[in-house]
């Protein structure tokens, strides 16, 4: 799929220091920003990050034999004469506008997510039952943001039957703008969280962050919403005039209830042998919770528009990864890693399933970040749920300044040991510890509590 001179002049303007004899034969493979991958017929965008600057790499992409590169003004004193290159105000800008040049070319579905929760968990969900269809390209691991997102959509290939991207924010207007760059034709919001409301100052801000993600879709595409969150459907139809799917998850002893009105799609979960009842359809699903089992209801909705036959379809499996959903045996205890990430919706549903577990169960929770003026209050829900419940034992991660902030919900010694350092985790969680406990590990990314798993037990 290849980029040709004119496509390019129409996005990033004229090229410069090239002939009108070699206009006819430039043109493009793939765009890059990055100077170890690349290869001569790509063109490479010196895009700016927070820690590098590709116009550095200048030196090693020329090496690599390339025949142009996209700069920012001022730049161009690091090219040799007569180089060709095009010249932009700012680098991240063309790599957008790239992105959505190589869109416009996919002739396939694309699927953008967002949410507060369960957004990459969602995403490969919706990448495994999509692959009924054939390969599907999926944001890798958690490239959800203004590169990330783009990146993907670039590594589209022509024998890809679908693109399924996961979108994430910091702040109003990021959505929006990663929308308009990738042009959905479906988009999924799973949830309304309180992550980052440090960042955008109320649930309300949040929302309207997140109902960003319709205002690209095209005009005959759908939102998938949840059904039990009626400010969410209200500010959706400030932003959206077209079609959204209410879909809701129940525990399977609801079965009997009808259809509301304002649901379109319904589900059944039943925890004892994890199947999810869905219209006529029985799962078998290999993830534990109920709030996985709600990611698959969205991932089945997705699938149920692009016309996915389920009539041979009743297991379930996707790829777990890294410090999500993972279950982990030793030879002692069974760990739950749900390390990656946390925020208050999350850290609740990840405990309402450690619940559910026999014997002794222990929890080592990482200070949640991102919370601003509303961290001691949504911590101290948290204390108060593990202090009503029977964990064993809470081992809470922070630094010194939170553990005075949080030193009145943390009393009970022996519910709750407060640790200013990972590397004192596994010592004491192994004394704890007998056969057949269970383990609950989650924390903000930056504890990266994934470092202490194989030293427990």
């Amino acid at each position: 799929m290849e980029f040709s001179l004119s496509e390019l002049n129409n996005v990033l303007g004229d090229i410069k220091n090239l002939s009108e004899g070699e206009r006819d034969f430039l043109n493009f493979k793939n765009i890059s920003i990055d100077s170890r991958t690349i290869l001569k017929n790509d063109l490479f965008v010196a895009i700016k990050g927070k820690n590098f600057d590709g116009h550095s790499f200048l030196p090693d992409v020329l090496d690599k034999g390339v025949k142009s590169v996209v700069i920012k003004k001022g730049m161009q004193r690091l090219l040799p004469c007569n180089f060709p290159y095009w010249i932009v105000n700012d680098t991240l800008v063309a790599f957008q506008k790239l992105a959505l040049l190589k869109r416009k070319k996919l002739n396939i579905p694309i699927v953008a997510i967002t949410g507060s929760v369960g957004k990459t968990t969602t995403k490969e969900m919706i990448g495994g039952v999509l692959n009924k269809l054939g390969r599907i390209k999926l944001s890798y691991a958690n490239f959800n943001n203004e590169i990330g997102v783009g990146l993907t959509i670039l590594a589209t290939d022509i024998e890809d039957k679908a693109l399924v991207l996961e979108m994430g924010m910091r702040g109003l207007g990021q959505i929006e703008n990663l929308s308009k760059y990738s042009e959905p034709d479906i988009a999924v919001i799973t949830n309304i969280g309180t992550a980052h409301i440090g960042l955008l100052g109320s649930k309300k801000n949040i929302t309207y962050a997140k109902c960003e993600i319709s205002k690209f879709l095209n005009p005959e595409g759908v939102v998938i919403i949840p059904g039990n969150d009626p400010f969410l459907e209200k500010t959706l139809k400030e932003f959206w005039k077209g079609r959204v799917i209410k879909v809701r998850l129940l525990n399977i002893e609801n079965q009997k209830e009808s259809l509301k009105k304002d649901d379109n799609l319904r589900g059944f979960y039943n925890p004892s042998n994890r199947t999810i009842l869905i219209e006529d359809n029985i799962f078998e699903i290999s993830f534990e919770g109920f709030h996985n089992a709600s990611n698959f209801l969205f991932a089945y909705a997705v699938a149920k528009e692009l016309g996915i036959d389920f009539a041979s379809f009743n297991k379930f499996d996707f790829a777990v990864l890294g410090g999500r959903n993972k279950i982990l045996k030793s030879v002692k205890t069974t760990i739950y890693d749900e390390s990656y990430n946390a925020s208050p919706e999350s850290v609740k549903a990840c405990i309402k399933n450690l619940l559910e577990k026999p014997r002794n169960k222990f929890f080592i929770f990482g200070c949640m970040q991102e919370l601003g003026e509303e961290s001691e209050k949504y911590h101290k829900e948290i204390f108060k749920l593990i202090k009503n419940s029977d964990i064993e034992k809470c081992l809470f991660i922070c630094d010194k300044k939170n553990e005075k902030i949080y030193t009145n919900y943390l009393k009970d010694k022996k519910k709750f040991l407060v640790l200013n350092n990972i590397k004192d985790v596994p010592k004491e969680i192994n004394k704890s510890t007998k056969k057949g406990d269970s383990i609950l590990i989650k924390g903000s990314r930056c504890w990266q509590l994934e470092k202490i798993i194989e030293l427990i037990n």
